[in-house]
């Protein structure tokens, strides 16, 4: 049963991504493609660099800081310092973008700030709430068998919200890739340079390349986290 679920899930994934392929090539032509493959290719890695680094430094405050919340001597102020890593979803992308331009210039260090703000609060809330959901039962038998309360935090509550955080990570990951074209507005190499240019221009062939190589990473990388999920929460995913 559970692999014929697997084996439904990943064939609706590809269909998705040929849906979004026949959508590029029947909107664009496929020579329009193939001449635009090394810009493509060159967008696609810079995209990608700006995606990785920031869900990076999302992650290595995101998950702690989820982990301090979710401590029984900070719950109290658990939703106070939740609106601090909210700062990036509070105001507009364009305005994280424009006040990191204006500390750090131009290129690659503020859209990778901006985007490690957007991306900090689904991982944070999700960590939070993934170890607050742990049942109780749990707890107490870790207790119980004398663990201590690291051993407790690594063995028990961990993998038991770890379905919840990849949630979070998932959610995080969508926001990063669907904002990081924005990045081409302060100087950093994104699809975005495929997308504005298309928009000033009233260039579609080149508007739609952007938007849909936008589209096909942000589902590309959804799918590899929800195998990752599955593969290191098995009876979650059942």
């Amino acid at each position: 049963m559970q692999n014929a679920s697997l084996a439904k899930r990943a064939g609706l994934a590809l269909l998705a991504i040929i849906v979004v392929l026949a959508v590029l090539i029947g909107g664009i032509g496929w020579d329009t493609l193939v001449a635009r493959k090394v810009d493509l290719l060159y967008l696609g890695q810079q995209h990608l660099f700006l995606v990785f680094w920031s869900m990076l430094f999302a992650l290595l405050v995101g998950v702690p800081g989820g982990i301090i919340l979710s401590r029984p001597f900070a719950r109290r102020w658990a939703e106070y310092a939740m609106q601090i890593f909210n700062v990036g979803n509070t105001l507009p992308p364009l305005a994280v973008l424009a006040l990191a331009m204006v500390l750090l210039g131009i290129g690659d260090r503020p859209a990778l700030i901006a985007l490690f703000l957007a991306s900090l609060l689904p991982i944070v809330r999700n960590t939070y709430a993934g170890l607050n959901a742990v049942p109780p039962s749990l707890i107490e038998a870790a207790d119980g068998i004398g663990m201590t309360k690291l051993q407790r935090l690594r063995q028990v509550e961990l993998p038991n919200a770890l379905p919840v955080i990849l949630a979070g990570v998932r959610i995080a990951t969508a926001i990063n890739v669907g904002t990081a074209p924005l990045a081409f507005l302060i100087g950093a190499s994104s699809f975005g340079e495929l997308i504005f240019p298309g928009i000033y221009l009233n260039d579609f062939p080149t508007l739609i390349l952007g938007a849909v190589a936008t589209a096909l990473v942000a589902l590309i990388l959804d799918m590899l986290l929800a195998a990752l999920g599955r593969f290191l929460s098995p009876h979650a995913a059942a």
